[in-house]
């Protein structure tokens, strides 16, 4: 994100403007509305801007423009169709720390206007950062059909009384709650109906019946990582919650959608690196649910697939804490169908198995026969690093060397590679890997060079 997202107060504040034609005419409007005091710098006035101008709305500055214009100004606006004096304003801002914006010229601006629905006093902005407007615009519309009229009147109304409901609930969490329960009830549709004394009595009545909503835990799979694989309960859960614990195979992407005001914390596990005990992270479940907080614990693929989600639920069963599960897409199957590579085909594979790499210190050895049985796929998690012994043992139990294997590393996202080759050569290719990597080994495994759709780096 390389602008940071803000609402100016300009009300009373001084404006630069330079420019006076039609494009320079919606920027004045707009600055009008926000009840900026708009200084007009250009040659001449079309007809709007005379009469602006007659009405004591503006203030003309002439037909030349001067760096001294700036110095008491809060931020410029530079809308002519001379790039040369769009850029000598631009130019005079910058040296003087003032915010200036180049109409249609993004490498000219140090802030950017973007496309607004407005539901005063909220206010939604849709930008993409100068570098396709007509696309914010697209945006802004159809995000606006989704924007209930009413939302204005519920802010206005939510802002008389946010003292009050803050003086009477404590706790961000639970005023938090209040407010979402408020705006979900009979509430909106009274100030949908601009029954302004109905609705406040609505308010005042939840407000005196509120009480402390008790804690619960969310175990959500967040998917191999493309933000686009989690499942609407999956982004309901994390955008609601007010503590977030994820592991390290969670995608930025993802944690991007986390609400931003929730709390943020890192309990992941990678292979060879356990950065927190799964015994605290069972603790801090506990604790922060009975705490009364909305929890959710995100991980990395499906919560019940080599996700430690069943020795979690357990923990939080036995504690009397409410819980409940967000199943989602486990990497053996988003990082192969990424891949191009099927689990089946009624070809070469008539089942598929799903194994781990490594197990508890004590557990017991794999079914190595099992594992090495033909016309299956087997896909392997966490593996990487026992590369050598799988590929050994396999071998030793009947699977053919000359077995086609794909590694997949960072399935799903824009910097996912497949590296595939045989059985025998398991070991190097899972060497050279980035991780996490997944190891998909079975005659299907071959059929990623003909199916293979995402755009990705295969590597041979």
């Amino acid at each position: 994100m390389n602008h940071y997202p803000i609402f100016t107060h300009l009300e009373n504040r001084p404006v630069l403007l330079v420019g006076a034609g039609t494009v320079a005419e919606r920027k004045a409007a707009a600055l009008l509305r926000a009840g900026a005091q708009v200084r007009v710098v250009a040659e001449r006035l079309n007809p709007l801007f005379s009469q602006w101008l007659d009405e004591g709305k503006i203030v003309y500055l002439g037909g030349q423009f001067d760096e001294d214009f700036l110095n008491d100004v809060f931020l410029a606006v530079a809308a002519t169709d001379n790039r040369s004096l769009n850029e000598q304003v631009f130019r005079a801002a910058e040296a003087k720390g003032k915010f200036c914006n180049t109409v249609d010229t993004a490498d000219l601006c140090s802030f950017i206007v973007p496309a607004v629905i407005d539901r005063s006093p909220m206010k939604i902005a849709v930008s993409s950062g100068g570098t396709a407007p007509v696309l914010a615009r697209k945006w802004r519309q159809m995000i606006e059909t989704l924007i209930p009229l009413e939302s204005g009147k519920m802010a206005e109304i939510a802002g008389r009384w946010r003292q009050r409901v803050k003086a009477e609930i404590s706790g961000t969490e639970n005023r938090r709650r209040f407010w979402e329960n408020l705006f979900d009830s009979r509430f909106a549709t009274l100030a949908a109906q601009n029954n302004t004394a109905a609705a406040e009595a609505e308010l005042v009545t939840q407000l005196d019946s509120f009480q402390a909503a008790k804690g619960e835990v969310v175990l959500v799979g967040a998917g191999p990582g493309d933000p686009g694989l989690l499942t609407i309960h999956a982004l309901q859960a994390i955008q609601a919650a007010d503590v977030v614990f994820y592991d390290a195979l969670v995608s930025d992407g993802i944690m991007a959608m986390v609400r931003q005001d929730a709390e943020k914390i890192s309990v992941g596990k990678r292979a060879g690196n356990h950065h927190v005990q799964q015994e605290t992270t069972n603790r801090l479940l506990v604790e922060h649910a009975l705490a009364g907080r909305r929890v959710v614990r995100l991980k990395g693929g499906d919560p019940f697939v080599f996700g430690r989600g069943g020795e979690e639920a357990q923990v939080l069963k036995q504690a009397g804490i409410p819980y409940r599960i967000v199943p989602g897409v486990t990497a053996a199957l988003g990082a192969t169908a990424y891949a191009g590579i099927p689990l089946t085909h009624r070809d070469c594979a008539q089942s598929a198995l799903f194994v781990t790499g490594h197990s508890k210190h004590d557990g017991e050895q794999p079914d190595w026969r099992t594992l090495a049985l033909g016309n299956q796929t087997l896909v392997i998690y966490m593996g990487t690093l026992q590369a050598s012994l799988i590929a050994e043992k396999l071998i030793e139990y009947g699977r053919s060397e000359n077995t086609p294997v794909a590694v997949i590393s960072n399935g799903t996202l824009p910097q996912q590679q497949v590296r595939t080759g045989r059985l025998k050569n398991l070991p190097e290719l899972a060497a050279e890997a980035p991780r996490p990597a997944l190891m998909v080994i079975g005659e299907v495994a071959a059929l990623g060079g003909e199916l293979g759709w995402f755009q990705n780096d295969k590597v041979e």
